[in-house]
């Protein structure tokens, strides 16, 4: 799914009103009946409803809701922002002139800043519909509306927001405080969603999101050049289908996992389960002497390659017969381990071969920043947030890391897999991938590593990076889901997560 920014939204809209044989109040008023269906759905026309509406586009979204709102049982009470008593959009006007002519039960109350009115009582009882800014507002709330916007959020109302709460951009453009946005219990999002709504910053004000179809030209939406996607199933079937009859493991590439150390060959153990599992022909698991009894009996069709040391890894294979390779799970960030990644990194360069770096392999870069030049371009990075910090420089908050991510993606030709409740799969050519699948559960020690085993294990069978990381990266969220459905978001283990790449798979091809 292709996720727009508020550029991308204006030249939809402006490209189906010039080529669709529809006017911009038809779109509006296709998203007010839209809108009002899916607030019919959740809730009871008896709730108090109480409307904002400021006097661009927005409003008249927020309008045209209201009126459709009414026509299904609602008695809806509207407050219309019309400062000076000239500041309505065309639009905004048109729909204003809808509701007075509407024979329903609506109180109106629209506000010029002349005549006195009073405030209604929002309380934890009431459903607000936000329809003050929208994604029009490119600055920080207007002041005037900040005691306004405080006193709904502090009612405890349910809010539901058109397009975006007010107060927030739609866009990675600047960060407005908390308290000056409305924190929306629900968002319909016009169209498509934006890509505010997959950062954590945000997700106390975005609060569940939905998108609406209203219409849009298919050849607008096909043809802009959009940088922002959220991946789904579809997105991934095509990468994982059915194996021919006639196939050999040769046929599926051969991956190497340099990982563990003493205390940690679980790790190990954890991103080679993933690798095999998925798809890899052949697997060598590199790792000290100490881990070699466990890998070999947890993981028996994997090959165990030992490191001359008995507790740390201090040398990297580079044969050029493995189709991937991925570094870092619980490898430590000794000094001669450092060294040998280093040198690693050299021969990796200089062959123009990507490799994987994970966990232990950051840390160890972010110990020695030098390394930074030594990356082969496409090679693929999966920090989670402190390691990200650590390694490119403290960044305060999701935002900041996304934006530092976009320009360290580019600056060294890689891609950087921002782990998260939407990992963010940020490439070197400007596009940012969000995943849509994932859970709670996925929130526990050794998950990483068998992500790092997936990307692994699909780049060895013939994936390009920059399609293995997404791929993987979804996978491995719908196998976290399908382990919390068997042990719960709080029980699931790293161990579960392997055990339900196959169940993945399965269920991702439909």
């Amino acid at each position: 799914m292709k996720v727009l920014s508020n550029k991308d939204i204006r030249h939809i809209i402006q490209y189906t009103i010039e080529h669709e044989g529809v006017t911009l109040t038809d779109l509006i008023n296709r998203a007010g009946r839209t809108i009002a269906d899916e607030i019919n759905a959740h809730w009871r026309p008896d709730v108090r409803l109480i409307v904002f509406a400021g006097w661009g586009n927005n409003g008249a979204d927020a309008l045209a809701t209201a009126r459709n709102l009414s026509l299904m049982g609602f008695r809806p009470e509207i407050y219309l922002f019309n400062i000076g008593g000239n500041r309505l959009s065309s639009e905004c006007a048109t729909q204003r002139d809808l509701i007075l002519n509407t024979p329903a039960n609506i109180e109106f109350t629209e506000i010029d800043g002349k005549t006195s009115f009073s405030w209604p009582e929002v309380d934890a009882s009431s459903l607000v519909i936000d329809g003050l800014f929208g994604s029009g507002l490119d600055r920080p709330l207007p002041r005037s509306f900040i005691t306004l916007v405080s006193n709904i959020n502090d009612s405890g109302a349910t809010v539901v927001s058109i397009d975006i709460p007010s107060g927030m951009t739609g866009d990675l453009n600047h960060s407005a405080p908390r308290e000056h946005i409305i924190h929306a219990s629900m968002t319909i999002a016009i169209g498509f969603p934006r890509p505010s709504f997959f950062l954590k910053d945000n997700a106390d004000v975005v609060g569940r999101w939905k998108s609406i179809n209203v219409g849009f030209s298919t050849t607008a939406i096909h043809d802009a050049p959009i940088n922002y996607f959220l991946i789904n199933d579809n997105d991934i079937r095509r990468y994982i289908g059915a194996r021919p009859d006639f196939c050999s493991k040769a046929d599926w590439g051969h991956a190497l996992i340099i990982a563990g150390s003493r205390g940690m060959a679980g790790a190990a153990i954890l991103a080679t389960q993933g690798a095999i599992c998925a798809g890899a022909g052949k697997v060598t698991l590199h790792t000290p002497e100490c881990a070699y009894i466990p890998a070999q009996t947890a993981v028996p069709s994997a090959m165990v390659d030992t490191d001359k040391h008995a507790h740390i890894v201090t040398f990297m294979p580079t044969d050029r017969h493995f189709n991937a390779t991925a570094v870092g799970p619980g490898i430590g960030t000794d000094d001669a381990t450092i060294d040998a990644l280093e040198r690693f990194l050299k021969s990796m360069q200089a062959y123009s071969r990507p490799v994987i770096l994970d966990a232990d392999a950051l840390n160890c870069i972010a110990k020695r920043k030098t390394l930074l030049e030594l990356l082969p371009p496409t090679s693929i990075l999966t920090p989670h947030p402190g390691e990200y910090d650590r390694l490119f420089g403290k960044c305060d908050s999701d935002e900041a890391r996304l934006k530092s991510a976009l320009a360290k993606a580019k600056l060294y030709q890689i891609i950087i897999v921002l782990k998260g409740r939407y990992t963010a799969i940020v490439r070197p050519d400007d596009k940012i991938l969000f995943n849509s699948s994932g859970s709670p559960a996925l929130a526990t020690g050794g998950s990483g590593d068998v992500l790092t085993g997936i990307i692994a294990g699909l780049m060895a069978s013939g994936l390009k990076p920059e399609i293995a990381a997404f791929v993987a990266t979804h996978i491995h969220g719908v196998a976290g889901e399908l382990a919390a459905e068997n042990f719960s978001d709080i029980s699931t283990s790293a161990s579960d997560i392997v055990a339900n790449i196959g169940h993945a798979i399965l269920a991702v091809r439909g």
